[in-house]
């Protein structure tokens, strides 16, 4: 069955009066807020270049946009260096963009966090920008095995509701890139999107069923190898997340992302990065929260569309 891209739905704008206060909802409860536990993995934004422009990218990569700038190998070297100092006990890095092998600096970024001791996981549309550089990925492959892991972004398992996202000519280079990657036997998970509304069986189902074709062992079943992310967009509506939420839906503030992870960013002409408090909220300065790990430590108030949809209601997570 070959599925086409699917029709736009006409969805509740969101509430204008929502996600104001950081205190407080707009029905005046307060609101759900999440202390960092520990910092389990540091993700890295190398820039919001990107190769393609999608068409509801959450961070707005395209050729154009270079709002979140190159960050250097030098300056992801300080935080690695500010990890091993304050003995964070940190496992994972997480290098995304934009796309992370426009960056100039990506390999020597790659060394350090893996020579570092580092799980390094890295963000990919696995096209031209990735292939550029196999010779030099296969060596880090030879060195660190799978201490390397790319997760590459297939948004459908068709290349019709794929590219309807992606834009067209995407589907075939990222299919060769990904062949390459499985060839090769790099540590590699998927990125799926809910784009066409079907139920979460049948899409693994139709994942798998690439992957057989393509000869990749990947276990779609495996919620870690084939992450499936919801859609998200900040003018819809969502509900507010309130303390009281915690025990109606069941879940524990040390389930979101921000009790595990940081995000450093570089702003187009900035002195330097800053820390944010995760991969979804770049821009947003409510959730800058300093230049250092250290200044970093402070309780996230869920006061954003995305921490609803995403974390809370959708039970996602951007790490491993």
């Amino acid at each position: 069955m070959t599925l086409a891209a699917p029709a736009p739905l006409a969805l509740k704008p969101l509430d204008p009066a929502k996600f104001r206060d950081a205190d407080r909802t707009a029905k005046g409860e307060p609101r759900a807020r999440v202390a960092l536990k520990r910092l389990e993995t540091l993700w890295v934004n190398t820039g919001t270049l990107c190769n393609i422009t999608c068409l509801n990218c959450y961070i707005e990569s395209s050729p154009k946009n270079d709002r979140l700038a190159y960050i250097s190998r030098a300056e992801v070297k300080a935080y690695l260096d500010e990890i091993a100092a304050q003995g964070l006990g940190t496992r994972e890095i997480g290098l995304t963009g934009g796309e992370p092998f426009m960056n100039p600096d990506v390999l020597g970024i790659l060394e350090d966090c893996l020579s570092g001791g580092f799980r390094t996981l890295v963000l990919t549309n696995a096209m031209r920008p990735m292939q550029r550089h196999a010779k030099a990925l296969l060596a880090l492959r030879e060195r660190y095995g799978d201490q390397l892991a790319l997760r590459v972004s297939i948004d459908h398992y068709g290349p019709a509701v794929h590219e309807a996202e992606r834009g067209p000519r995407t589907w075939e280079p990222l299919m060769k890139g990904l062949r390459w990657l499985g060839q090769h036997g790099f540590n590699l998970a998927v990125a799926g999107r809910k784009l066409s509304g079907e139920a979460e069986g049948a899409m693994r189902a139709g994942y798998a069923r690439l992957f057989a074709e393509l000869g990749i062992p990947l276990d779609t079943q495996d919620p870690s190898r084939l992450v499936l992310f919801p859609e998200m967009d900040e003018r819809v509506d969502v509900p507010e997340v309130s303390t009281g939420c915690w025990a109606i839906l069941d879940k524990h503030p040390d389930q979101m992302m921000c009790a595990s992870s940081r995000m450093v960013v570089k702003r187009k002409g900035a002195d330097g990065p800053a820390v944010v408090a995760c991969t979804l909220l770049p821009y947003d300065p409510r959730f800058e929260l300093g230049g250092t790990l250290a200044d970093s430590r402070k309780v996230v108030p869920l006061n954003h569309p995305h921490c609803a949809k995403f974390c809370v209601l959708g039970g996602a997570s951007c790490s491993a």
